[in-house]
């Protein structure tokens, strides 16, 4: 008796072994600041064109609003509006009179801008080890609130480096190494400003960007690691011309009225210093209006979710694609700019993805970067923060 028992015990445990759970998977998130959606289009993207046949790739990505770095960098790491995770544009005053801009390193690295819960954040409280070789909000002075490793920005920091780092991230030991990793190049946003989405730089600038793609791709199969590590690319805004004649001075319209002012070329916040002002610059404004469209704070278009935010001056006024708002004089000569209604294609970015949790050969519509931070968490089975404007149930199909 004795021995069936033993038998039996033997076949139970033989036929039915423990289930072992499932290794974390790996995600490397890359951003091509302004890439704008047709960017991909114009047969110089060998490597992007390869992921379209490999992975998942859409027609857009649209931003948040307002179209701009940092906010939007915030949305997709976070998955909220900016008026959610609080960076409202890459420069604006809080109630205090502190500022938040990006050459201002101490404002960069203070948490208390910082509103919402970065994806790193997410996943060290779920034990997945993070970094980060470049991305707003990942050098936080709190350690708790930055990734496990990050890299200090260098906006001149050699493309050689930044791919040698990721790649020794993923060659450290199993117990060190980063599961979640992001990756940021500045130069489509950089040379778009300077020479506009048509010329020579800008085609150049995307096929070097491309290149470096499969350079990375070939790296990492290198190390063996090709059928492990997923990709994601996309962009944080587009891009779009301005007009010879479409410089909007906004002092000519409002006069001598003394007034606080967030700008961001495409948008201008304006808070009188005196508020019995407020309706008179307005109206100022609004008698003059042409190629822009200006606002009450509580009148802004819904779909733009840009009014419960306290650092939102009272007056909003966008300009229309192709226009720029300065309020006085500026040496700041761009000849191409972003900032404006989300909803315009010329402000949509790109996004494709591949690896063993996409699907193959799939391509989608227009996809909203507030969701990629629900779509993170699917990916690596933890559960997320509650408060997000992101929705799960708008990307998951491209999950296999």
């Amino acid at each position: 008796m004795k021995k069936i028992i033993s038998v039996l015990l033997f076949v139970l445990f033989w036929i039915s072994p423990i289930k072992a759970s499932e290794p974390q998977p790996y995600v490397l998130l890359i951003s091509l600041d302004g890439f704008r959606w047709d960017y991909a289009e114009r047969g110089i993207t060998p490597n992007l064109d390869k992921i379209k046949q490999e992975g998942v790739s859409a027609l857009s990505f649209k931003p948040s609003f307002p179209s701009v770095t940092f906010p939007n960098h915030l949305s997709i790491i976070t998955g909220m509006y900016p008026q959610n995770h609080g960076l409202i544009l890459n420069f604006f005053e809080n109630l205090y009179g502190e500022r938040y801009r990006l050459s201002d390193t101490n404002a960069v690295k203070n948490p208390a801008w910082y509103w919402g819960e970065a994806f790193w954040e997410t996943a060290r409280r779920n034990k997945i080890i993070t970094a980060s070789y470049y991305w707003p909000g990942s050098e936080v002075w709190d350690e708790n609130r930055r990734p496990n490793y990050y890299k200090a920005y260098n906006h001149n920091e050699p493309h050689e480096n930044k791919i040698n780092g990721i790649i020794e991230w993923l060659k450290l030991p199993y117990n060190e190494r980063p599961h979640f990793i992001t990756l940021y190049f500045h130069d489509t946003d950089s040379e778009g400003h300077k020479h506009g989405t048509n010329s020579p730089q800008i085609d150049s600038t995307i096929a070097v960007l491309d290149s470096l793609i499969g350079v990375i791709r070939q790296r990492i199969e290198l190390i063996g690691m090709k059928d492990s590590v997923n990709i994601i690319i996309l962009s944080d805004h587009g891009m779009t011309n301005i007009r010879e004649d479409g410089i909007i001075i906004i002092k000519e319209i409002i006069g001598e009225i003394d007034c606080d002012v967030n700008s961001s070329s495409a948008i201008t916040m304006i808070k009188p210093k005196n508020e019995k002002d407020i309706e008179l610059v307005f109206n100022k404004l609004k008698k003059a209006e042409q190629n822009y469209k200006v606002y009450y704070k509580k009148d802004v278009p819904a779909y733009w979710n840009f009014s419960r935010n306290p650092y939102i001056y009272p007056i909003v006024v966008i300009a229309d694609v192709g226009y720029k708002l300065i309020y006085g004089k500026s040496t700041y000569n761009a000849v191409a700019e972003h900032g404006y209604d989300s909803h315009h294609i010329d402000m949509h970015g790109i996004f494709f993805a591949v690896g063993s949790k996409f699907k193959k050969n799939y391509r989608v519509g227009t996809l909203e970067n507030v969701d990629i931070y629900p779509l993170l968490c699917e990916i690596f089975k933890i559960d997320g923060r509650s408060n997000i404007d992101g929705n799960i149930n708008r990307i998951k199909y491209l999950l296999k």
